[in-house]
């Protein structure tokens, strides 16, 4: 089974987060387009929503009326964010903008994710707050003081976006401080460029500390999500592994993270061809794959179709700096050491990362599981495309909290995915 012809790839996830919270932060009315209602982004809507914004949805497109600032509406706000763990540490100090209690919640893993920066600021800043160890229950009253906040950069680029997102709404002048090496930091140009976009001035100091000027205001615009690297990097895995899929929607100088996956895959011998008045990426016929190193500390989400590659790249490939990845939606490097390997890949799995040696192809002719993850999902069905025989995959409707289309666009190019409904 190969897959071949044309996708194009679902709105950057990453990009539409953050367009809608400006937009909602923003005076007027703004125009979001190339919209992907994935379970994530509507968790964002809602959120932002819930604290004071007006959304209009249509098919591909919102209208977004930004949040009226000067509304003294005290009563308790319930955020729920589902399970994605962008909205909940995007809009964790941005709710502290609004007068009154607010409550998150959600579901899944996302009461596991640590939220103890969080806790370190509203102690520093007087904020009453009150949580529940292993489910999302944070209840939150108090405003941001602003000044100077003391941020670790190698835990989530998410706790420093939320407070570029906020701190320029405050009335004074503010400076996060970075106490360790950057990581993630394609994540943190994506915030800063949004940011910008929609009025926000922001001083990046290498990385090192970010300078904030208060009482700035975002200004409402008409704004057009790009294509996702990440989603397109399962085309461009597939493509490494012997399918021919072209890639359309990709921006060529995106300021996107997860970008990288070209220069990795092109170190492990993939080749393409730039169609860039059509923003396309053509497959050309690779020689042979390579083994190299790869850092996730930069590119996290890419890391499990990446091993994908890996597990049949000629030679060892190493993993490394990927430890975040234990508190994704699932603990991503065992579940990925646990599914290939069913597979018939050679992984050994490492504190923070794994040990890939290459083989020659993959077996298939077993059950395995997404651990209900979405990217788990996506990348054992992308694996399918080299197995010898076909796989049976588990909770593969998770899906939907990214690529709600993913199957169609699989079967579309070729791919075979029939619904079996064991034991119903």
């Amino acid at each position: 089974m190969k897959l071949m012809g044309n996708v194009k790839v679902p709105p950057s996830k990453s990009m539409a987060h953050r367009a809608i919270i400006c937009a909602s932060l923003s005076h007027g009315v703004s125009k979001i387009e190339n919209i992907d209602f994935s379970d994530d982004i509507i968790a964002t809507m809602e959120a932002m929503k819930a604290l004071g914004a007006k959304i209009y949805q249509n098919k591909n497109y919102i209208e977004i009326q930004g949040i009226n600032h000067n509304e003294d509406n005290k009563e308790l706000k319930i955020i729920d964010c589902n399970e994605s763990g962008s909205t909940l540490r995007f809009l964790v100090p941005i709710s502290l903008l609004i007068p009154g209690k607010k409550k998150f919640i959600g579901r899944g893993n996302l009461g596991k994710r640590p939220l103890n920066t969080f806790y370190e600021i509203f102690e520093q800043d007087n904020i009453e707050y009150s949580f529940e160890e292993g489910i999302l229950n944070l209840q939150l009253e108090g405003t941001l003081k602003g000044g100077e906040y003391y941020l670790a950069g190698n835990i989530s680029s998410q706790f420093i976006t939320g407070l570029l997102f906020t701190l320029p709404l405050i009335n004074r002048d503010s400076k996060i401080i970075i106490t360790t090496e950057m990581e993630s930091k394609g994540y943190i140009d994506l915030t800063l460029s949004a940011l910008r976009d929609f009025g926000i001035e922001i001083i990046n100091n290498d990385y090192k500390e970010f300078i904030i000027k208060g009482n700035q205001q975002y200004k409402a615009r008409n704004y057009r999500i790009e294509g996702d690297y990440s989603q397109a990097t399962f085309f461009l895995a597939a493509n490494s592994i012997g399918n021919k899929v072209e890639i359309d929607d990709v921006l060529a100088n995106s300021a996107q993270g997860d970008k990288e996956a070209l220069d990795i895959l092109a170190r492990m011998g993939m080749s393409i061809e730039w169609n860039k008045s059509k923003n396309r990426i053509v497959p050309v016929k690779n020689i042979g794959l390579k083994a190299t190193v790869i850092d996730g500390s930069q590119c996290p989400d890419i890391i499990p179709v990446l091993s994908v590659v890996a597990a049949l790249a000629q030679g060892t490939t190493k993993i490394i700096k990927a430890g975040r990845l234990r508190i994704k939606e699932c603990d991503r490097l065992k579940a990925v050491a646990s599914e290939l390997t069913k597979l018939g890949a050679k992984i050994e799995e490492k504190e923070d990362g794994l040990i890939i040696e290459g083989v020659e192809s993959l077996k298939g002719g077993v059950e395995v599981w997404s651990w209900k993850d979405h990217r788990i999902a996506m990348t054992l069905a992308i694996a399918a495309t080299r197995c010898e025989e076909p796989i049976i995959l588990k909770d593969y409707e998770c899906i939907s909290k990214s690529y709600p289309s993913f199957f169609d666009d699989y079967r579309r190019l070729g791919g075979i995915a029939s619904e079996w409904n064991v034991g119903k």
